[in-house]
């Protein structure tokens, strides 16, 4: 957007006009200024009393949120949510994408560790105190590998860059491929 006129030539232009009472008309091609350029400054003065450009506001962002310290509360306490979810718990009315841009800006990412909510830790220590009495060549090793319809049911989590953010998924399975490796001890 090229610059506003000088506020003297401004001055220069009206008071030629109302002071010395030259015509629009010759004004204009004396000080290089088009006429509708003359007709709104006049009017801009009768409408606020003084012909001053109106400010110049680029266009930039309007960062919505201001409390980096609210927010990076905010991530944490709601981290397993999406960014479209976290948008619509903000105070503000606010985008899922400024929301994305926010927690970059925080040092937050997408990480997740997942356990399954159908697992009961009680009898997985009964089971690996039960093999480590075993002697090696008892152990078989299994490896299974294995895609699972829901894997794009994963629920979202952020936390802070360089941690991970545990949470539970459903063990039930629904179409799933499985390869199934052993190797004895």
């Amino acid at each position: 957007m090229p610059a506003p006129y000088s506020y003297d030539l401004r001055q220069k232009v009206i008071d030629a006009i109302e002071l010395d009472g030259m015509p629009k008309t010759e004004a204009s091609p004396v000080f290089h200024v088009s006429r509708n350029t003359i007709n709104l400054w006049l009017q801009r003065k009768a409408q606020t009393g003084d012909f001053l450009p109106k400010p110049n506001h680029p266009p930039g962002n309007n960062h919505k949120i201001t409390d980096w310290q609210k927010f990076k509360a905010f991530a944490q306490e709601h981290g397993d949510k999406t960014a479209a979810q976290m948008a619509e718990l903000w105070d503000d009315d606010i985008s899922p994408r400024t929301i994305s841009r926010a927690l970059k800006k925080i040092g937050f990412t997408r990480k997740k560790t997942y356990g399954y909510q159908e697992r009961d830790e009680q009898q997985r220590e009964e089971f690996i105190a039960q093999i480590e009495q075993m002697e090696p060549q008892e152990v078989v090793y299994l490896n299974e590998a294995g895609m699972n319809s829901q894997d794009s049911d994963y629920p979202y989590g952020y936390c802070e860059e360089g941690q991970r953010f545990h949470a539970l998924k459903s063990g039930k399975r629904q179409g799933r491929v499985s390869s199934i490796i052993s190797q004895g001890g």
